[in-house]
């Protein structure tokens, strides 16, 4: 039979009982507008913890810590342990900026102060933000504006504890805090041993320390911003946040002062953790054994994005197989309509194997109907999906935006899931007519001349 009769022939079946196959097509259309609404959340929700955190940066960022002899990061064994332990102070970071590929190194600065304003007091955490966060993404959407300058006097308040400043927090912006906190202030070997504030000295000879006194700064509130910024990555927590080079000329008493004076480690400070940006996620992996080698512990984000894919995958695969169940629904729709097809067809049947049709040209034609109620399906189904997931997304921007938080995308149709959707639904159509199929070519043409 020919390709051109063969599409007549399942052209004009289809239009003659148009209700029955209407309506097994709109069952395929449901079943893979269920598939596709199910697993386009899926590939929405990864798309957007991945856009997030590329924004951020942290694909391409190195953490640097002290050595610390424990595991790593985690809890994991470290395989390659390193072969020193050094101190992470100015040397050590200038040594971590002049390796191939490190695009920026910066510390990572906080430490406990007191606000006053309006004669209260707050208890709180300082978080120095380096200039190249400003192009991050976690300030997108904040009150105010960033810092005009790395060395401006200014501060950005995270908006739990601008409520604590005031009830209405934009009001905050363009007013001055007073910021008192505990300054480390060098001392000569000779000063250090007077006053019980006085800490580094040696009993056993010279040595320089350091010595706490209490210091005040006004800055200026310039923003407020909604999320932490610091995120993934910080180490720690801060709710009022400043210029990094602020925060490092403070020159304030941080937790590792301890630890240095423990380690005689000198008058010079060290730092808690740095931030290693790389010119290319690709290169991160080869600049933290360098780092590794240097004797401090590392950790990358991308570590971390293996058990993330892991995740969305086994949770791509679960709304998969919710969503696949409306299309075994489907699939036993199609069966039985072409088997309603095939006691209602036996007359014609008969006829066509008379003039000379072969089995293999009946079971084409019930494939060929079974091919097209998918195609029409899979096409509706996948604009029924994508339709659904936009209407998810846009109730959840209303649920977001009524709590004063940013809108997300959390539904996402690419190319391949719709191509997919629409040869899914061709394939489980073909599997269903399978038994029709074979059962009409089977058909003896006597017996269905007879028929009726």
């Amino acid at each position: 039979m020919k390709v051109r009769d063969l599409a007549e022939l399942a052209a004009r079946n289809l239009r003659e009982a148009l209700l029955r196959n209407s309506l097994t097509t709109l069952g395929i259309a449901v079943g893979i507008a269920s598939l596709v609404a199910m697993l386009s959340l899926g590939v929405g929700l990864q798309r957007l913890a991945t856009e997030r955190l590329e924004q951020s940066g942290l694909f391409n960022a190195v953490f640097v810590r002290p050595d610390s002899g424990l595991r790593r990061f985690g809890g994991r064994p470290d395989s390659t342990p390193p072969a020193k332990t050094a101190p992470l102070d100015l040397k050590a970071r200038q040594a971590i900026a002049h390796l191939a590929d490190v695009q920026e190194v910066y510390p990572q600065v906080r430490f406990l102060t007191e606000i006053r304003y309006e004669g209260n007091s707050y208890p709180t955490a300082i978080a120095g933000i380096p200039e190249s966060d400003r192009s991050g993404g976690a300030f997108d959407g904040m009150q105010g504006r960033f810092f005009s300058s790395p060395t401006a006097d200014e501060a950005i308040l995270q908006i739990g504890f601008a409520q604590r400043l005031a009830p209405q927090p934009e009001t905050l912006i363009g007013r001055q805090i007073i910021v008192r906190y505990a300054k480390r202030q060098p001392l000569a070997a000779a000063e250090s041993k007077k006053g019980p504030a006085n800490a580094g000295s040696s009993p056993g000879g010279p040595a320089e320390g350091f010595s706490i006194v209490l210091q005040e700064t006004r800055l200026q509130i310039v923003g407020i911003v909604k999320t932490d910024p610091e995120g993934f990555g910080g180490f720690g927590r801060g709710q009022l946040f400043v210029p990094l080079g602020v925060a490092e000329a403070l020159h304030a008493t941080q937790s590792t002062d301890l630890r240095q004076v423990l380690r005689g480690s000198g008058p010079e400070p060290t730092y808690a953790a740095l931030t290693v940006r790389v010119t290319r996620p690709t290169q991160v992996a080869a600049v933290e054994a360098t780092i590794k080698k240097m004797g401090f512990e590392t950790f990358s984000l991308l570590d971390t994005t293996r058990n993330l894919r892991l995740f969305f995958t086994v949770f791509d695969l679960l709304l998969g197989i919710f969503g696949g169940l409306a299309l075994v629904v489907a699939t036993l729709g199609i069966v039985n309509t072409l088997v309603m097809a095939i006691l209602e067809r036996r007359r014609e049947i008969g006829v066509l194997k008379a003039l000379g049709a072969a089995d293999g040209d009946v079971r084409q034609l019930f494939f060929s109907e079974a091919a097209v109620m998918g195609l029409l399906g899979g096409i509706f189904g996948t604009g029924l999906g994508w339709a659904i997931g936009r209407a998810l997304t846009f109730g959840t921007d209303l649920y977001l935006r009524r709590r004063n938080l940013p809108a997300v995308d959390i539904s996402f149709v690419p190319w391949w899931l719709a191509l997919g959707a629409v040869v899914f639904a061709v394939a489980v159509s073909l599997l269903a007519g399978i038994y029709p199929a074979s059962r009409a070519a089977r058909l003896d043409p006597v017996e269905a001349l007879r028929y009726e």
